[in-house]
């Protein structure tokens, strides 16, 4: 078993990782249509099926509070990209889905997007190490969504 200062190490080496991924895909030119938030929620539901996701589902997909979450999909909604409906098997539940125009949104954005990650990541790691970094962070989110809050 590592020691607590190895897990340390490695959480640290993650974390600042993520960081330096993430604050520069923010400025990637993809994203001047749309912030990196709201392309996430598009992303998340364009994965989905058809009838899209209740509010609470969506956010157990994205790193933001849920108060912040509504308030997106409030701005996603205004801008024609997002639609919220009555859930069919429930009246007081509410399924959030895309619409043509922000599926449309989302795969424009996304194209940009991935062609920036692939320059990043590609750049950095061979497909061996891209496939063992996949294989290591699946590992360490599976296990984290099965382990019981303390």
């Amino acid at each position: 078993m590592p020691s607590v200062r190895e897990t340390a190490e490695a959480w640290e080496s993650l974390f600042r990782t993520q960081v330096s991924v993430m604050r520069r895909l923010q400025t990637d030119p993809a994203f001047r249509e749309l912030g990196i938030k709201e392309y996430d929620v598009l992303f998340t539901l364009s994965g989905c099926p058809e009838g899209g996701l209740r509010l609470n589902e969506l956010n157990n997909h994205v790193l933001l509070a849920q108060s912040s979450l509504s308030r997106l999909v409030d701005r996603l909604e205004r801008k024609g990209l997002v639609t919220r409906r009555a859930a069919p098997e429930d009246g007081r539940g509410t399924l959030i889905a895309l619409t043509e125009a922000g599926l449309e949104t989302q795969r424009r954005i996304g194209r940009g997007h991935v062609r920036e990650i692939a320059r990043l990541f590609g750049t950095a790691l061979d497909g061996g190490e891209l496939a063992e970094l996949t294989r290591l962070t699946a590992k360490l989110r599976q296990h984290v969504e099965e382990s019981r809050p303390l």
